[in-house]
């Protein structure tokens, strides 16, 4: 018995020895390759990305804008996705779907998915974002994207039905889109998702300081896994060319979004790679057509004459391209013989046709969001109007106030653009220039019931060939019209400090944090 215990008590000896051996090889080895394979390290996972605009509200529901939809998708999830480099549409809270017939759309859900504040992500929870989306009394800036539906119908806990009231194209697409994320309906009746966000997704709010930064941390509940970031911050920094200074330095870790001026700059900085795509986004000069004589086809038609869009896209520096189209190449929808419809640089025309008129000399009033971007087009705009003879009156506001202003009716043209998450011409022409849609997101009030005719016939089919030519025939008639003069197509772009890892970006403009990680 004693020689058992001797026995014993080596061989846990030894053991102990092994153990520690191996605790030391197992961190000398961690310490080696820290990040490299894993992004994992023994410091916590932070980044920063610098915005030259403040965010403007943290709910799905509420909110339309790019800004706030870049804090919005790293909290919040959707049904389905685009994938960033074929941008097919897969599955994501949703696990499959079916069509029993061109109506009815039968969506099975992933189940053991929680929101972060504990309530369950089921089939509840879909029907209620969804009813509330597209309440009218909601006030949501983005229900278009679900006016087609006529009901949504809990089957069971993990199996949502919805019926649309004809056959709708686009639905995929639509339940792709940020604005069609999934909320904790528990946590929306007790707050104000503006301010307290509760999603599924891999990072929750932990501080916002108003126009200063957001916070994010990971969610360690996850249900995909924990991300390998530990924090996010979200700086404004208003300056861009401040905001591209604290990249060189490492005090901001990416940007998006990179002024045309910027892109030789930031290319050239050690320690930074840069990344762009050709892209949906497309930037227009709006008229306000509530507005004599901006209703009248002409004076828009000598605008459009006025302004020298290749003069403007040359300066982008192969980061927008010239389009008469509304509908740009990467969008569903896009034939490149809408190039052939429109309004060509002819300044002469542009002087005949307001001095037959009796609109020389007269004051516009030119509304611009003070981004780089807006800022550039305004510029360039108003001197060539002026050497047309017509005054510019240009009044510029910060992002979040301009949104607001730009529906009250205070303009006569302005500069807006689209990112056309969806990558559908339907998405695109119905919530920008459709009839339904004046007072929200139609900010130019454009009302052709012959257009809207037209778009309403491509979304309210699944046949995909009929849908491309019904989107065909309405941008052609669009840019007849002449609502927008289209400034460019846009190209998506990053830069980013060569530590970080795993960032990409779709046409779309949209990024994830959940697979990035640093060195």
């Amino acid at each position: 018995m004693k020689k058992s215990k001797k026995v014993m008590g080596l061989v846990l000896s030894v053991l102990f020895f092994i153990g520690l051996v191996l605790t030391g090889c197992s961190n000398q080895s961690s310490e080696s390759s820290s990040g490299k394979s894993s992004g994992k390290s023994n410091t916590p996972q932070e980044i920063t990305y610098a915005s030259t605009s403040k965010v403007v509200g943290l709910s799905p529901i509420m909110t339309n804008d790019s800004v706030s939809a870049n804090v919005i998708t790293q909290i919040y999830e959707t049904l389905f996705v685009k994938d960033p480099d074929t941008m097919e549409i897969k599955p994501n809270l949703a696990e499959s779907y079916e069509n029993p017939d061109p109506k009815t759309w039968v969506i099975h859900l992933r189940k053991n998915i929680k929101f972060t504040d504990g309530t369950p992500f089921n089939a509840e929870a879909v029907k209620y974002t969804f009813d509330k989306l597209r309440d009218p009394k909601t006030g949501a800036p983005r229900a278009s994207l679900l006016a087609a539906v006529d009901t949504i119908t809990v089957k069971d806990d993990y199996t949502v039905v919805i019926k649309t009231k004809q056959p709708y194209g686009p639905m995929l697409a639509a339940l792709a889109h940020y604005n069609s994320s999934i909320v904790s309906p528990t946590a929306d009746k007790k707050q104000d998702l503006m301010k307290k966000p509760v999603g599924t997704g891999p990072f929750m709010l932990k501080e916002w300081v108003a126009g200063d930064h957001i916070t994010l941390v990971k969610n360690p509940n996850y249900w995909k896994g924990a991300p390998k970031l530990d924090k996010v911050t979200f700086k404004v920094v208003p300056d861009v060319n401040t905001a591209i200074s604290m990249l060189q330095t490492g005090d901001v870790d990416f940007l998006d979004g990179i002024p045309a001026e910027q892109w030789s700059r930031v290319q050239g900085m050690a320690g930074v790679k840069t990344l762009k795509k050709t892209g949906t986004p497309v930037s227009y000069l709006g008229f306000n057509v509530r507005h004599k004589p901006f209703s009248e086809l002409k004076f828009r038609q000598a605008i459009a004459y006025a302004i020298d869009r290749d003069a403007y896209v040359k300066q982008l520096n192969g980061l927008g391209t010239k389009s008469n189209s509304i509908i740009g190449p990467k969008v569903f929808g896009y034939d490149p013989s809408a190039e052939k419809v429109g309004y060509e640089y002819n300044p002469e025309k542009a002087k005949q046709i307001l001095k037959e008129n009796g609109w020389e000399g007269m004051t516009i009033h030119m509304l611009v969001a003070n981004t780089p971007g807006y800022m550039k087009m305004g510029e360039i705009v108003q001197d060539q109007l002026k050497k047309v003879g017509l005054k510019v009156d240009m009044q510029t506001m910060e992002w979040g106030t301009f949104l607001d202003v730009s529906k009250q009716d205070k303009f006569d043209i302005t500069f807006l653009g689209w990112s056309n998450s969806t990558a559908d011409g339907s998405e695109l022409l119905y919530p920008n220039l459709h009839s339904d849609n004046i007072g929200a997101s139609n900010v130019t009030a454009y009302n052709n019931p012959e257009f809207d005719k037209l778009v309403n016939e491509s979304r309210f089919t699944v046949d995909q060939k009929v849908r491309k030519k019904k989107l065909d025939e309405a941008n052609k008639m669009a840019i007849k019209d002449a609502p927008w003069i289209v400034m460019n197509h846009g190209v998506v772009t990053l830069a980013y400090r060569d530590n970080v890892k795993g960032l990409n970006i779709d046409p779309t403009g949209e990024w994830s944090l959940y697979p990035v990680y640093k060195e």
